[in-house]
């Protein structure tokens, strides 16, 4: 039996002195109630109650246990009270990890941007997380991490947030000198720079599928900051993600490569600890950066 619920209906029927209006008080039958006080009364080995047709009276140890019982219930009832209510308001700390490229090139625009917004909420923003299918985030003291690949860990929970559109892009004085590429095909003839975890690139055109597999990489970094510098030094032809060098194509310093072919966007995901959606602070975070991404990212 749940002695908290078994304590909640003693001093309910000690105060109406009777079952049935102790029940009438909690929503809960009279005889739930009596059975509540019975076991009680069965782990304590004590007897709590006098009964009568005219109801219940308390005994010398059911006064005392009454009072111990109204105390303790009033503490837990204010303790989850306020538990509740700070889960509830917008303050406190929420500590994000976020993956080099992301955190750096992409997140940290909407993070400064909502720290702004909400300035009762302390943001600790880390960028460098572990690589995809490393969950330890909440162990290292965090409370959530952004991924880019969908995750399947009953352990997590997962809500996608935004989309990352990526594209092919080279200087002008690059595609100058050897010629802007046509078609896949003549890539190959081209300096190409890749990430070494996505040696194979996705294209789609005329609602067909289409890979390329670079053959040989002029430049190959593990971050796409490094990556998107080499690309703006006329080193060769970038998959970039499009955010961080859009005001570099709308400028003329870079131009978009083979344009007929779309590039996937890569989904951008929140993943965070089952019970952390109770908590405000988190939501509020994750509506403002979903907000975000569909105002600056989706397009």
């Amino acid at each position: 039996m749940d002695r908290i619920t078994a304590m909640r209906s003693f001093v309910a029927a000690a105060h109406a002195e009777g079952f049935s209006a102790g029940g009438r008080t909690l929503g809960i039958a009279g005889s739930l109630v009596a059975r509540h006080v019975s076991g009680l009364e069965r782990q304590l080995g004590l007897r709590l109650v006098d009964r009568s047709g005219r109801g219940i009276s308390l005994t010398d140890e059911g006064r005392r246990y009454f009072e111990f019982s109204e105390q303790l219930l009033e503490k837990l009832d204010c303790e989850e009270t306020a538990i509740r209510d700070a889960y509830e308001r917008e303050e406190g700390t929420l500590s994000v990890l976020a993956p080099m490229w992301v955190g750096s090139l992409v997140l940290a625009d909407a993070v400064a941007a909502f720290a702004r917004a909400h300035s009762h909420i302390d943001v600790k923003f880390d960028v460098g997380g572990g690589a995809d299918g490393h969950y330890d985030f909440v162990a290292r003291g965090y409370d959530l991490e952004f991924h880019t690949k969908q995750l399947r860990d009953s352990s997590v929970r997962v809500r996608k947030v935004a989309t990352l559109p990526f594209a092919l892009c080279a200087t002008p004085g690059y595609l100058d000198g050897r010629g802007a590429p046509r078609d896949l095909q003549d890539l190959a003839r081209h300096r190409c720079l890749i990430h070494p975890n996505e040696p194979l690139w996705h294209f789609s055109k005329n609602e067909r599928l289409r890979r390329y597999k670079v053959p040989h990489s002029a430049f190959s970094s593990n971050t796409y900051l490094a990556l998107t510098k080499a690309v703006l030094a006329g080193v060769g032809i970038g998959l970039l993600p499009l955010r961080p060098v859009a005001e570099d194509v709308r400028a003329g310093r870079l131009q978009i490569v083979l344009p007929d072919y779309e590039t996937p966007p890569r989904p951008l995901y929140v993943v965070y600890p089952p019970g952390l959606h109770a908590r405000k602070t988190f939501r509020v975070f994750v509506d403002f950066v979903a907000a975000w991404g569909s105002a600056n990212l989706d397009r």
